[in-house]
């Protein structure tokens, strides 16, 4: 967001935090991690569809537009809200996005392990921390609303929280998966926090998605990945290939089903088709 700010104080940002993870259990997708900023978050997630990562994504900006209105009365607030979701399809990009992520505390003028509203602190954890800690599944009904915020059902959920009501990150998300994209070495993982080209990763995960390319681009594009993936030109792609090819573009890429018509020499109706297969 531009213009708006998503948290204010630190009830927002335990809000949103929750309001993520409760918003991807309830579509089968798992938290690999998460940071939550004054007017954006991220994050990177295993789902077992597209569709699937969409659904919650969108989940996540209307129930936060009930808290904001609720809490501030600020009606129809993220009517405007970009929201994203972006295939992380290489081991390098997969890599820096894990980086990337996390480094995004430092524009608050905090340290990236200080920052309280992320998931970091989960990676490579040797335990929960000190003090009383509480299974979400063992809570009452209302208590887990009052925490929760929500009416989902939250009874088989392996997250605990602390004394305070804070979701303990250990717990929640799936912190293994993301350290086995660094071989299981803290080392590996560190130097990739420190040596990320955010300016990059700024452009590839935050603004080329909210830009519609150029015919040409998306020619380029298509060309591209046509050689990446299938080794061959885009009129030599056979209607299995474009099978492949074209929801991926569409739902990776800020595009439409005409551009992708003439982009990859096929008519409207067999994009749609291929799009709703």
């Amino acid at each position: 967001m531009e213009s708006v700010l998503l948290c204010r104080d630190d009830e927002d940002y335990d809000a949103l935090q929750k309001c993520f993870y409760v918003c991807c259990w309830s579509n089968n997708v798992i938290v690999v991690s998460d940071i939550e900023m004054s007017n954006h978050g991220h994050i990177i997630a295993l789902a077992a569809s597209l569709l699937d990562a969409e659904r919650a994504a969108g989940d996540v900006k209307k129930r936060h537009a009930q808290y904001l209105a609720t809490k501030y009365g600020e009606h129809n607030r993220l009517a405007r809200s970009d929201i994203k979701v972006i295939y992380l399809d290489s081991d390098w990009y997969l890599r820096n996005a894990l980086a990337y992520v996390p480094r995004n505390a430092l524009d608050t003028g905090s340290s990236i392990d200080g920052y309280k509203w992320s998931s970091y602190r989960a990676m490579f954890s040797t335990g929960l921390p000190d003090g009383p800690c509480y299974k979400v599944s063992m809570l009452t009904r209302r208590e887990k609303e009052a925490i929760f915020r929500t009416h989902a059902d939250l009874g088989r959920v392996p997250w605990m929280v602390d004394k305070s009501g804070l979701l303990i990150p250990e717990t929640a998300c799936e912190h293994r998966y993301a350290e086995k994209a660094f071989m299981n070495d803290q080392a590996f993982f560190l130097k990739t926090v420190g040596s990320v080209n955010c300016a990059e990763m700024e452009l590839k995960l935050v603004t080329n998605p909210r830009k519609r390319m150029s015919d040409g681009d998306m020619r380029n594009t298509v060309r591209e990945i046509a050689q990446r993936w299938f080794n061959t030109e885009i009129i030599d792609l056979s209607p299995e290939m474009k099978t492949r090819l074209v929801p991926y573009l569409y739902r990776s890429h800020n595009t439409s089903v005409a551009q992708l018509a003439r982009c990859v020499g096929l008519s409207q109706e067999q994009v749609k088709d291929y799009i709703r297969r």
